[in-house]
């Protein structure tokens, strides 16, 4: 199952639910200032001085390559 978001105006968040895990995904584009933590039960996610604050459930990681950014949360 699939399903689309926004995490900004011009940055659209899908999401892929598997049986073990739900992935978020999100093409920032690789010329873009960006960077990802996971605190808690919260992923802080920062483009271009901008700040945006996913809640999640499940024991989460995430990362950044190449533009990307890829939110991995267990089930």
């Amino acid at each position: 199952m699939t399903g689309t978001q926004q995490l900004s105006d011009d940055v659209g968040l899908r999401r892929y639910e598997y049986d073990d895990e739900t992935v978020l995904a999100a093409d920032l584009g690789p010329s873009r200032d960006a960077s990802v933590d996971v605190l808690d039960d919260a992923v802080i996610v920062v483009v271009d001085d901008e700040q945006y604050d996913l809640e999640l459930a499940g024991d989460a990681q995430a990362f950044i390559r190449n533009g990307v950014l890829t939110i991995e949360v267990d089930a």
